[in-house]
């Protein structure tokens, strides 16, 4: 018997078709995760830009038991030359620090701002400040001073600010 076998190599344009597909079903899932993980990174690495303004409304309140009004009272340069690759701004008010986001922040980050609030006991000023990122609760017996004027959406914001 003289058969001829026939063998090809290769894949057939359906296979490739459901392999294009499953890839592009994959993609679809792991970009807009990614991109959540981009913004969040971009938050964290923004809010150290705030220290430059704990520190004088700590000691202000150390030795004055007042927190600053503005930025001008805490001895700090106008808001929007406190800057950083994701920061457009740091804004003083009544004690609160209200980072900005821009340059080169996430689109959905661009114009949001995220707030650092003091808590103080009221009664001494020797206790250490403590300060309560975005919509984090504050520590016990502390009260918070300030307006929380935080707008980033919640699934951006780290652990410590929810």
């Amino acid at each position: 018997m003289n058969r001829k076998c026939k063998w090809s190599a290769g894949f057939s344009a359906i296979e490739m078709m459901v392999v294009v597909a499953i890839i592009g079903i994959l993609a679809m899932i792991a970009i807009p995760s990614s991109m959540g993980r981009i913004v969040k990174e971009q938050v964290k690495t923004a809010l150290p830009l705030t220290d430059v303004a704990k520190e004088p409304i700590a000691a202000a309140w150390k030795a004055l038991k007042l927190l600053p009004k503005d930025n001008e009272e805490a001895g700090l340069p106008v808001a929007e030359k406190i800057v950083s690759n994701f920061a457009s701004a740091v804004t003083v008010e009544e004690g609160a620090i209200h980072l900005t986001f821009g340059n080169k922040a996430h689109k959905v980050l661009q114009g949001k701002v995220i707030t650092m609030r003091p808590a103080v006991i009221e009664e001494s000023s020797i206790v250490p400040v403590e300060w309560v990122c975005g919509n984090a609760k504050p520590p016990e017996k502390m009260v918070v001073k300030g307006a929380n004027k935080t707008n980033v959406a919640e699934e951006f914001l780290p652990m410590l600010c929810r």
